[in-house]
């Protein structure tokens, strides 16, 4: 295992000069050469049938995103799900899993580098054909001078069940997804978040060397990937104008809502729609994008929760590594929580997602589907009245098969490749032929009260 000195944080810095090392020695220009798949900048809204939906009885699709997380690592040994107890490394060495607390001090680099040798694929184009058994040369934060590694192959973890216990409390009385993959390959918050709002990241690629978005001056880059998966082809301003699923529901009149940080406060670098120049810059920045994110609490208490909501964590509650806490599981389960105990739950939809795998080790090779996915292999629970119990889906899904549901239910239209080809949780993961169930609250160490009370820490992490 190769380790980088220094604490987490340190780690961005390290690879940060990795990749822009990469860049310039590939001799790219800052002005990008043309986009390798068919892309509009056009604000004008696709028009396309739309697909299956639930007859009305859902009215509410809620999109809690938590962070960096593979599904192995997260929901080992779930009943019914494909899980490892072990795995390989790249000299063929097999590697049993051990527990590594949520609340770690160190990160793992989750950039298209570790992507590719987490893959350690056979394919011309990286990360095709993927062994996955590359996992032990990612670069981790710990060791060499930084904490304490906790063992030999810190990537090769799960996280212990009495930390996760909420989240399979929710699988086991819901619907827990084990074939669900990013939509993107580059294991990027950045990127994975603008797929979970506009399907795509307009070939995009790892992260940006400046703000994450809005306003958008000339040092505020990201490279893009070519055809081929060449890293990079060439860089973009981080501020670009593609349709997001707010502006078909706006065109349909329909409210939307993304509870988020500010931009300059707690990872506000979450906050996808500041990378969209048309609603940073627009009315829908000011009423549609809303902090802090426990807002959520008090529009679903007082009557006004939207027909779809986005909710991002704090650091301290997002599940990412490095962050030394582990509260995440608590913070959903009071989101969930106040959902169905609320006059929502019979008409509501909830679909908690983990971003990337944040280096984590899982076994299941993701399919090759073009230049920018799949990702690596992430958890799904969806929760819902008329969602199948106690049910593991063996579906395929990615981030488009989320959106490409809150469009059926909308009669909106697809918004790029992701939620054209996606298919939708509806028909294998809902029974909307059954009367709606009874919420039962889940448990969890700490409830919306914590959540509401709890300091903000304003230092935001590095590499996210």
């Amino acid at each position: 295992m190769r380790c980088i000195p220094g604490p987490a944080r340190a780690l961005s810095a390290v690879a940060l000069a990795l990749l822009v090392c990469s860049c310039n020695a590939g001799g790219g220009s800052t002005a990008s050469p043309g986009l390798p798949v068919a892309y509009s900048q056009s604000r004008t809204l696709p028009i396309q049938h739309p697909g299956r939906s639930s007859s009305g009885k859902i009215q509410h699709v809620i999109i809690i995103v938590q962070e960096n997380r593979s599904f192995n690592n997260l929901f080992y040994g779930f009943p019914g799900a494909k899980t490892a107890k072990s795995g390989f490394d790249s000299s063929g060495q097999k590697i049993a899993l051990q527990p590594v607390g949520l609340e770690t001090n160190w990160d793992i680099d989750h950039s298209s580098n570790s992507f590719f040798a987490a893959c350690n694929g056979t394919g011309s184009i990286p990360g095709t054909n993927c062994r996955m058994n590359g996992f032990n040369n990612e670069y981790v934060g710990c060791g060499g001078g930084g904490p304490p590694c906790p063992n030999k192959n810190p990537t090769y973890s799960y996280v212990p069940h009495t930390e996760t216990k909420p989240y399979f409390d929710m699988g086991k009385q819901y619907v827990l997804a084990d074939e669900m993959f990013a939509s993107n390959f580059d294991a990027s918050s950045f990127i994975s978040h603008q797929y979970i709002i506009s399907g795509q990241a307009v070939s995009a690629v790892n992260f940006p060397y400046g703000a994450w978005g809005c306003p958008g001056g000339p040092s505020d880059l990201i490279g893009t990937v070519g055809p081929q998966r060449q890293i990079p082809q060439g860089y973009e301003v981080v501020c670009w104008d593609p349709n997001t699923l707010g502006d078909e529901l706006d065109a349909a009149h329909l409210s939307w809502g993304f509870y988020t940080a500010t931009i300059n406060g707690d990872l506000g670098i979450w906050s996808a729609y500041q990378a969209i120049n048309h609603i940073y810059n627009g009315p829908d920045w000011k009423t549609d994008v809303i902090t802090p994110q426990t807002q959520f609490f008090n529009d679903v208490s007082s009557g006004k929760l939207r027909a779809v909501s986005w909710i991002t964590p704090t650091w301290e509650n997002s599940d990412h590594a490095g962050s030394g806490s582990n509260t995440g599981p608590s913070w959903v389960t009071s989101l969930v929580n106040a959902v169905g105990k609320s006059k929502y739950w019979d008409s509501t939809a909830i679909f908690i997602m983990w971003d990337d795998y944040g280096g984590w080790y899982d076994p299941v090779a993701p399919a090759y589907v073009d230049y920018d996915g799949l990702g690596l292999r992430i958890p799904l629970l969806i929760i819902s009245p008329y969602a199948k119990q106690g049910y593991v889906s063996h579906v395929h899904y990615e981030h488009g098969s989320i959106l490409r549901f809150a469009e059926d239910q909308f009669g909106l239209g697809r918004l790029a490749a992701s939620d054209k080809r996606a298919t939708s949780p509806q028909a294998d993961a809902f029974d909307f032929s059954q009367a709606p169930r009874k919420f039962v609250p889940i448990k969890a160490p700490l409830d919306a009260r914590f959540f509401m009370n709890q300091p903000v820490d304003h230092h935001i992490p590095d590499d996210q």
